[in-house]
């Protein structure tokens, strides 16, 4: 099996799923099996679709599950913005993960223009 472990990629979007997953300890009881389930959720198909693009067969293959990556990445951000906005915490609190959810973003279209070409 290959090491995804080295892949930078990885290791940034592994540390966002850890950061949103502490992020989301203070968030209501009441949301414990919506917005806080469905945000962990989507953060943990970011680092998870890495890790299963990688180890497929074509670039292909790894293209399609980079741009997952891609979708659940927005849909984290979005979450985040509605946590601030419905007041669940404070987007002061959020610069690590916006940094985080850039430097993610950045590195999978990197990737994603990559492994697209012929």
């Amino acid at each position: 099996m290959a090491n995804y472990k080295k892949l930078i990629v990885w290791q940034k979007a592994h540390q966002l799923a850890l950061e949103v997953y502490r992020l989301t300890e203070n968030f209501p009881k009441s949301e414990q099996y919506s917005l806080t389930l469905q945000l962990k959720r989507a953060v943990l198909s970011i680092p998870t679709n890495i890790v299963e693009g990688y180890n497929r067969k074509s670039k292909r293959e790894f293209a399609y599950f980079i741009d997952i990556s891609l979708g659940s990445l927005a849909e984290v951000e979005y979450l985040l913005d509605f946590s601030v906005d419905i007041g669940y915490i404070k987007s002061e609190n959020l610069v690590l993960i916006r940094e985080l959810i850039e430097e993610v973003g950045k590195l999978l279209w990197s990737i994603q223009k990559t492994k697209l070409q012929p």
